[in-house]
């Protein structure tokens, strides 16, 4: 770097005072005749040497001075562009977070606006389903003033019987009738597992008497699952008995339900004051018959009810005329 810069220097000056230099030869005589002696002409040229090598002198430390302001000018500019690209990179980072956080907030602000459509929506749904409860309450309230005349026979029923609430005749009811029916059910499960087994067990036989007439090397493992297949059947026979006694108890349960249906159907024909034709076994019947009273019951109910509020009614326009 410094011996380039020397070489610069030199050029610089071997174009900025060589013309000088010879225009300045150029002014001393050319002929001997005209020229002091050598011992001045010597000392003029030292003269003008000293001269000439001071302004070289003055112009190089110029120069250098002009270089080195340069080279700082330089630097700076240097320190300047390093701190202009890194403050432009931090304005290309805060201008891309600032994009970032703008986004985010309209993404935020998209949710929040969905999010509360869907409040809305829902909230106009539950009023909706909040009418459509009213509507089935007071339905129901309807309903249950309509069957209101049931509560009271049934309370006649009660008063009239063993029982002492309400609902313990309707569960009582209830109770027999799913009886009844898982009695059937579990009769038919076990008749038909025992099918299912006498089938096997029969087919089972078949195939081993078969092996056994084929194969005679193999009777003794043969021998063992046919004693298996007995045990099986014994197995079955205990299940099939478990199962009689299960029916046996399950029928006597049943007869006591047709003893209460019997006497439930016997406090009905007093209520009527008359002697019905049904035979005794015949629960289905007597159950229909209770029925059918306390639709008729209903219907009086129903019949005194309107007339009342007939009557209720020729009073009040009577009143007013």
């Amino acid at each position: 770097m410094a011996n380039m810069e020397e070489e610069d220097l030199s050029e610089y000056f071997r174009m900025q005072y060589g013309q000088k230099l010879l225009k300045l030869l150029m002014k001393f005589p050319a002929t001997e005749e005209q020229s002091p002696s050598p011992s001045i002409r010597l000392l003029e040229k030292k003269k003008e040497a000293t001269l000439v090598h001071r302004a070289m002198e003055a112009q190089k430390e110029a120069f250098r001075t002009r270089m080195e302001a340069l080279n700082n000018r330089w630097e700076e500019l240097r320190a300047k562009e390093i701190q202009l690209k890194a403050y432009i990179k931090k304005f290309e980072q805060f201008i891309q977070e600032n994009d970032q956080k703008r986004i985010r907030a309209l993404k935020k602000a998209n949710r929040e606006k969905e999010l509360k459509k869907q409040r809305v929506k829902e909230l106009a749904k539950a009023k909706l389903d909040m009418a459509v409860l009213k509507q089935e309450h007071q339905r129901l309230s309807n309903k249950l003033q309509q069957y209101s005349i049931f509560n009271k026979y049934l309370e006649k029923v009660v008063k009239v019987s063993e029982f002492e609430e309400i609902r313990e005749v309707i569960g009582r009811y209830k109770t027999l009738v799913g009886m009844h029916q898982d009695l059937m059910q579990s009769a038919q499960e076990g008749l038909e597992m025992i099918e299912q087994a006498k089938v096997r067990l029969s087919h089972y036989t078949e195939e081993k008497d078969d092996e056994i007439l084929q194969h005679n090397n193999e009777l003794a493992r043969l021998q063992m699952r046919f004693d298996h297949a007995r045990s099986d059947v014994i197995v079955w026979e205990s299940r099939w008995a478990h199962i009689q006694n299960t029916a046996a108890k399950k029928t006597l349960m049943l007869g006591t339900i047709k003893m209460a249906t019997l006497n439930l159907f016997q406090s009905v024909s007093k209520q009527l004051k008359e002697t019905l034709s049904v035979p005794v076994e015949d629960t289905h019947k007597q159950l229909d018959m209770i029925q059918q009273f306390i639709q008729d019951l209903s219907d009086i109910w129903a019949e005194v009810k309107k007339k009342d509020i007939q009557s209720r009614s020729m009073i009040v326009v009577v009143k007013d005329v």
